[in-house]
């Protein structure tokens, strides 16, 4: 008998380790709160990718790129940038550290600052060096971003044993998201080399399977004819190829395909011109492949990160719009790029053993002038003569020409000790500004830095901008144009406005940990970092403000 029970209760511990249940000592089966985690987080931003691009696409892409997040994962189908502006270095920033530029400080790629009186870059660092190159295009580093990220805490939590590495087109695409604490942050460096470059900032020489990936050559298979991956005539979710709404490649008379990219290279920047196509996000990919082996990445227990950011998308969509055949085939192309990852990662870390967010940096609106020709309100903003006329009005107002530091960004810069000299009163003159540029042209809306730190909005464009408003780094009157007006060539797409066309972005999850469906209810961009930290049971970014998504979560 006591041999029997023995085997019974062994059966039943068994029973209970296979369903991931624990056997209490007065018998009570209960369920245990912990699982073991995924081994690889794979961050992707698709930059310049609006919603859209999903559904119109939809029909003609396979089964193994965006329709395996589709179906597989989970959509949130109205997810949406919840600050102003939508930009690529505040966009990969606040995916990443779950908090916007109010916090994070990156208010822009580039911005004036208060302190030097210079104009800085998101990214750039001067206090380190270029590692696989001899130009500057490697001093950079994430020391101007001011949070962690969820990559750090991963970091933090695993006691540094778990991996960080970030890859992009962009320096600040690979730099941002990988946060702090990265094992390493690579980027391509076109012109004359083609490589993948880094700075001192991670390390002192590129890893033996960087030099060897960039010994490959790799880059120069890439300078080949660009003609459409399936007939153009199928391209029916796009407008003709020949108009008058795109920019195109120095050396070719039109912009229409096909592209010799190999005979073009020299008049466009060498191997420059791959990053305006769709061979810039194969590179990316073929790169971030060759990371997982070189860097053993997910082949342990202890959970890696891999940010991976496709940039080509977004030179495309600047040089031809978003209406263009152009961006149909890049987007088609991509899709078979993200089934060629995913088929890597079932093989070398294990379907169902990894997890993937896919998201963008910023949407972008159609090309105004296009919208013109149908009759929807649009247009183009004279920045240079908005200047001139506003260092007139000042000049006339407060009898001094030299009151304004900067205009940048939608941004205006007073010079404060200037106008402490002439004994003029900061909220005074702000004040001024906002009744004098509401007249303008193209100038729909326009708020004090005194607003936005004393206000509180809740709903609006103005939530938008005061999220936005970094008091030590944001300018003193901030404007807002009209919908769908840009400061921009009257050919190609740009963004950064809070309207819809620029918040409204993907995000799909699939892999370990995430459950399938999809929900129209909304969600923002700051809520990725903190639910890729419920996932992993870690601590949140110390700036974090998003919400995890704990529908998404299995």
């Amino acid at each position: 008998m006591r041999i029997f029970l023995s085997a019974i209760s062994m059966l039943l511990l068994l029973n209970c380790k296979a369903q991931n249940r624990t056997l209490e000592a007065n018998g009570k089966v209960t369920e245990k709160t912990t699982s073991e985690k995924t081994k690889l987080v794979v961050g992707i931003v698709v930059d310049q990718m609006r919603y859209d691009y999903l559904t119109r696409f939809y029909d003609k892409y396979s089964e193994g790129g965006f329709k395996r997040m589709i179906k597989e994962g989970f959509n949130c189908k109205n997810n949406h940038y919840n600050y102003i502006p939508t930009y690529t270095g505040p966009g990969h920033a606040s995916i990443y550290t779950g908090t916007t530029p109010k916090y994070h400080g990156v208010i822009a790629n580039d911005w004036y600052d208060k302190t030097t009186k210079s104009s800085v870059y998101c990214a750039g660092d001067s206090s380190v060096q270029s590692v696989g190159t001899t130009s500057s295009a490697g001093q950079m580093s994430p020391h101007r971003m001011q949070t962690t990220t969820f990559g750090d805490e991963n970091r933090l939590f695993t006691q540094l044993k778990g991996k960080t590495i970030g890859i992009s087109i962009k320096d600040r695409g690979a730099i941002l998201p990988a946060g702090h604490t990265a094992n390493g942050a690579y980027w391509f460096n076109g012109k004359s080399e083609g490589h993948f470059i880094t700075s001192t900032f991670y390390m002192d020489k590129l890893p033996n399977w960087v030099r060897d990936f960039n010994a490959s050559e790799t880059a120069e298979n890439y300078l080949k004819v660009w003609n459409t991956l399936y007939d153009i005539n199928a391209y029916t979710e796009s407008g003709s190829d020949l108009n008058a709404y795109e920019g195109g490649f120095n050396g070719k008379q039109t912009a229409t395909f096909p592209y010799d990219l190999g005979a073009l290279k020299s008049q466009n920047g060498g191997f420059d011109i791959l990053k305006g196509t769709p061979y810039g996000n194969s590179i990316v990919t073929d790169f971030a492949v060759a990371a997982i082996d070189g860097e053993q990445l997910g082949k342990d227990s202890i959970t890696d990160v891999l940010t991976v950011s496709f940039s080509s998308t977004d030179y495309v969509g600047h040089n031809f719009g978003v209406n263009s055949k152009e961006v149909q085939d890049t987007y088609l192309r991509l899709d078979k790029d993200l089934e060629r990852l995913f088929k890597a990662l079932d093989e070398k870390v294990g379907k169902g053993e990894y997890t993937v967010f896919l998201t963008s940096d910023h949407g972008a609106v159609e090309v105004p002038a296009y919208l013109q020709s149908v009759n929807i309100p649009s247009g183009y903003f004279d920045s240079q003569g908005f200047k001139t006329k506003l260092n007139a009005f000042m000049s006339k107002r407060f009898k001094a020409s030299d009151l304004i530091e900067n205009v940048s960004n939608n941004q205006i810069f007073l010079n404060k000790e200037r106008l402490a000299s002439l004994d003029l009163d900061l909220d005074d003159v702000q004040r001024t500004l906002v009744n004098e540029l509401i007249s303008y042209e193209n100038i729909d809306k326009v708020y004090s830095s005194e607003t936005m730190q004393k206000s509180s909005f809740v709903n609006g464009i103005e939530v938008l901008l005061q999220n936005g408003y970094n008091q030590k780094r944001s300018g003193d009157v901030i404007t807002v144009k009209s919908p769908a007006v840009i400061s921009y060539s009257r050919t190609g797409s740009t963004h950064g406005s809070g309207l819809n066309y620029d918040t409204h972005v993907p995000l799909l999850f699939f892999g370990k940990g995430i459950t399938k469906g999809s929900t129209l209810s909304k969600t923002e961009i700051t809520d990725i970092a903190p639910t890729m930290s419920a996932l992993l049971e870690i601590g949140f970014p110390n700036g974090a403000t998003g919400r995890p998504l704990e529908f998404i979560l299995d």
